[in-house]
């Protein structure tokens, strides 16, 4: 389904645009359409990858945690 919109473009932007539909041999709306899906996409992704990096931090400070607890019962081990 489809919706209309109205968007102010810059006219440089507009122009590099009509320049490349006209070489790709497409509508307008469809370069668009594509355009702003991947540039959606790419959004997307970099979130995800934030994300992801934040919970490696976080795993990262878990395990420290983790192993320090089995250094600190293995010190306990070898003074029995």
């Amino acid at each position: 389904m489809s919706k209309l919109i109205s968007v102010k473009i810059d006219e440089k932007v507009l122009e590099e645009t009509d320049a490349m539909v006209q070489k790709l041999g497409i509508s307008r709306n469809k370069y668009v359409n594509e355009a702003i899906a991947e540039y959606t996409k790419t959004k997307k992704r970099a979130d995800l990858e934030e994300q992801i990096r934040k919970e490696i931090g976080l795993i990262r400070e878990s395990s420290l945690e983790v192993l320090k607890e089995f250094e600190a019962l293995d010190d306990d081990y070898e003074t029995i």
